[in-house]
């Protein structure tokens, strides 16, 4: 609990950050959508610009790395630490929940690697975005000022990590059972007269697939980030008597999705890429 509590007053940090932004746009009415209106930070060629966005991605993969090779890798004494224990654990629900949950025997050594790496890469990504960092585009006498933001709460990176699973699925289906057996498999048994209607469907809802698995995790962090943006900036730009109320609403909304969200949000995106990839591979079951 005490832990916990101590994370909430990280909400408070960003309080200087939203002031701040609302002061210098000289804006009445404060607005959290502008959060995601990114401005480039390095200009590179071929539309490869480096923003908010994407530093927020390059941390997450380094912080992803450090945490596998700590938790993973690193062994310090004989006796078992809290440290190997939380490692133990992260494996154990990436296999068992995950991999063995949706992928056929045969294909688990292959794919557990792709499914855990997500579902690590997601939450660290989606955690990252609850903690204040000094990168955002408002500055203070030259500093980036402290912000929340989370990657997964735009659609072009949910869309790029769904779009990973949507390829891989395609691709081990085919491998698995070759192109022709692979899309045969796809047409239901059912009248042939109903074939004109039922094939196109099908086609459509593999392209659903790929729209749902990115429009989850997309929507419920963008949803989460809007939530808390919004107490803040009451607190600031309401009548005194809101402050109590924005302050509670801010840190619970806070404490409910980094306690549960983002963990709930990364194992689902990986569980169904599992399911994805395992359907594929034995389309019968």
């Amino acid at each position: 609990m005490t832990r916990l509590l101590a994370l909430a007053t990280a909400l408070f940090l960003v309080l200087p950050s939203v002031a701040l932004a609302a002061s210098e746009t000289g804006e009445e009415e404060f607005d959290p959508a502008h959060e995601w209106e990114f401005e480039t930070w390095v200009d590179l060629p071929f539309g490869l610009d480096i923003n908010k966005a994407v530093a927020y991605l390059m941390l997450g993969t380094i912080v992803s790395c450090v945490l596998g090779i700590v938790l993973m890798r690193v062994k310090v004494g004989k006796e078992p630490t809290k440290r190997q224990a939380v490692g133990e654990m992260i494996y154990e629900i990436a296999q068992v929940q995950v991999a063995e949950q949706g992928l056929p025997t045969k294909a688990i050594s292959r794919w557990f690697p792709y499914v855990a790496s997500l579902m690590l890469f997601i939450w660290t990504i989606n955690m990252l975005g609850f903690i204040p960092l000094p990168l955002s585009d408002e500055t203070w006498h030259g500093v980036p000022t402290l912000a929340i933001f989370a990657a997964t709460s735009t659609l072009s990176v949910t869309l790029a990590l769904a779009l990973m699973t949507w390829v891989f699925t395609h691709y081990e289906g085919i491998r698995a059972n070759g192109t022709v057996g692979y899309f045969k498999s796809w047409i239901p048994e059912v009248p042939k007269a109903l074939l004109p209607m039922i094939i196109p469907l099908e086609i459509l809802g593999q392209f659903m697939r790929l729209i749902s698995l990115s429009v989850r995790l997309y929507a419920n962090m963008l949803a989460g980030h809007l939530l808390i943006l919004t107490f803040i900036g009451l607190i600031f730009l309401t009548h005194w008597a809101v402050f109590p109320l924005s302050v509670v609403a801010g840190t619970a909304f806070y404490l409910f999705e980094v306690v549960i969200v983002v963990s709930i949000q990364a194992y689902i995106f990986a569980a169904l890429s599992a399911i994805y990839i395992g359907s594929a591979i034995e389309p019968e079951h």
